[in-house]
């Protein structure tokens, strides 16, 4: 697990999750990760920011400067998407998708501070689409009544005649297969082609290499953060069966 892969005979060539320290848990062998020590980081800045923001806004002013005027703007923003997408019954899942869209978004962009970014792990992606997946079906139920699940889930053709029910239940169950599929393959691929970058050229990936960070780290990372949070907001939006 220690040992990454080498190609072409670049030795620096490294996107491999490497094994920091294991422990032994109920006898069986825990290793602790590269990926867990990105994750924790990335937990713990945020942590730090949403502390430093509560506070700022405990004692805010009239009219924001600094700090102050960066965090409304960012709940503001996060505030017009849910409302734009969702409608009215959405401003319960403001927090939601606030903190995942300024988890992922920072994830994305860690690869910035020399970090492997978290989302290129599929487990920590897949849990976040598993958690959408988990509202999406509890919003369905809270909803819907469960008839006009069972026509949903029929459609389209009749009630009675339930042929397109496993075809319809699939697609249920690929949606969080999908969304952490989406996030994690983006997030992967741009740190592996980075990898390859610096790993192949070595001296000769000096400076040019930011613009690839531009696009890799920071445009694709808002892209896929930007589209993980709506099609949650959508999914969630349509088992709530849309805005009155």
């Amino acid at each position: 697990m220690g040992q990454g892969i080498l190609l072409s005979g670049g030795d620096n060539i490294d996107f491999m999750i490497h094994g920091v320290f294991s422990y032994k848990f109920f006898g069986q062998e825990v290793w602790i990760t590269t990926s867990h020590i990105c994750l924790l980081i990335v937990v713990l800045v945020l942590l730090l920011f949403f502390i430093i923001g509560g506070s700022v806004f405990r004692k805010a002013k009239t009219i924001p400067t600094g700090f102050q005027n960066v965090v409304e703007m960012v709940v503001e923003l996060l505030d017009g998407i849910v409302g734009s997408t969702m409608g009215e019954k959405g401003k319960g899942f403001r927090n939601y998708i606030g903190v995942i869209f300024i988890f992922i978004l920072f994830s994305n962009i860690s690869g910035l501070l020399g970090l492997r970014p978290p989302t290129a792990d599929y487990g920590v992606t897949l849990p976040l689409g598993l958690l959408t997946f988990t509202l999406v079906q509890i919003n369905k139920l809270r909803f819907n009544s469960i008839p006009s699940i069972w026509v949903d889930l029929c459609s389209p053709l009749p009630p009675w005649l339930p042929i397109w029910a496993p075809i319809n239940v699939i697609g249920e169950v690929a949606v969080p297969i999908s969304l952490s599929l989406r996030l994690f393959a983006n997030v992967l691929s741009g740190t592996v082609m980075m990898a390859l970058v610096y790993g192949l050229l070595q001296l000769f990936a000096m400076v040019w290499p930011a613009a690839l960070h531009v696009y890799f780290d920071i445009f694709s990372g808002a892209i896929q953060t930007y589209v993980f949070c709506m099609l949650t907001m959508t999914y969630i939006s349509n088992a709530m069966g849309g805005d009155e």
